[in-house]
């Protein structure tokens, strides 16, 4: 067993661990680097049709975890490593985390706004091969900008298709999900809370109700990012995240 300190890299909806590559890299020196698929990525497929719910997830990366670790996650991935430091609080050491979609700390009146613009979505419904196209194109759109979705290579919109389902019910879960600011106010581990000011209003709107909630928590923004920040412009997230680690006690 490893006895350097342990980092649990945790990857967004409809990508994978590679998402956490070149990370891994910059920390491996001095750090155990974990990175997973999540359930239904890499080589396992969820089953069309088959429920899902984000706490299988939560419950699977628990078991990964041997001792305390440092969570980093984007996104979906963030909003499990959050999930994970409130159900597991004795595995976390710190957060870092890329725009989690922690969505239940919108619970107060003057969230309205955001909140319903976050529960647009509508139910996947998949067709003969399983996918809904105008699903997928809708949520890429959303998060990246009009076009995003017909812009992306190939490759990727084909990862997006064989992944659709469980991300569909990935996000279905997780906005249904209530955990409140009370109980996210609950989270004791040093947390950096990342962000790019090109995202979704609403999303800027969850980061900063989460960064306020948390009782040790840094918010941090770039300006010229969006929400596929930790893919879009590895180096500069990256950098912030080393930082955070480094500055946390051996």
């Amino acid at each position: 067993m490893s006895t350097l300190p342990t980092v649990l890299a945790i990857h967004s909806g409809g990508f994978s661990s590679r998402q956490w590559k070149r990370l891994g890299k910059l920390l491996e020196p001095g750090y155990h680097v974990v990175a997973p698929d999540l359930i239904g990525y890499g080589a396992e497929r969820w089953p069309i049709g088959k429920p899902f719910h984000f706490r299988e997830d939560v419950a699977r990366l628990a078991q990964l975890l041997p001792g305390p670790a440092h969570l980093v996650g984007h996104s979906y991935g963030g909003f499990l490593a959050a999930q994970l430091a409130l159900e597991r609080p004795e595995l976390v050491r710190s957060l870092a985390l890329y725009e989690p979609v922690t969505f239940g700390v919108l619970d107060e009146p003057a969230d309205a706004e955001a909140r319903a613009e976050l529960d647009q979505l509508p139910a996947y419904q998949p067709d003969a091969r399983g996918v809904d196209e105008a699903w997928l194109g809708r949520f890429v759109d959303w998060w990246q900008g009009a076009g995003a979705w017909s812009s992306l290579a190939e490759p990727t919109r084909q990862a997006f298709r064989d992944t659709g389902w469980k991300l569909s019910e990935e996000v279905a879960s997780l906005t249904a999900d209530r955990t409140g600011r009370a109980r996210y106010a609950t989270i004791t581990a040093p947390t950096l809370v990342l962000g790019g000011e090109r995202s979704p209003a609403a999303e800027l709107h969850v980061l900063a109700r989460l960064a306020a909630t948390l009782p040790r928590a840094t918010l941090r923004l770039f300006p010229a990012l969006g929400h596929m920040g930790p893919v879009t412009a590895p180096d500069v997230v990256n950098a912030a995240i080393v930082a955070h680690l480094a500055a946390q006690p051996a």
